[in-house]
């Protein structure tokens, strides 16, 4: 794994706990919310995106 993955990966735990924090509040913040899972999201694509690229080829 090399460190943007690692990076990206600590991201994605980091936001996950604070969606889960959020939902467990009394009156949670469903803008928050939003934010949060639409930033995570981003991040899981980028993380698949890095995983599936293709190598560039030097002739």
């Amino acid at each position: 794994m090399n460190a943007q993955s690692y990076r990206l990966l600590s991201i994605h735990s980091k936001l996950d706990a604070e969606v889960r924090c959020e939902q467990q509040r009394r009156f949670p913040d469903v803008w928050r919310l939003l934010r949060l899972k639409k930033l995570k999201l981003a991040i899981k694509d980028r993380m698949h995106r890095l995983a599936f690229a293709r190598p560039i080829r030097v002739a």
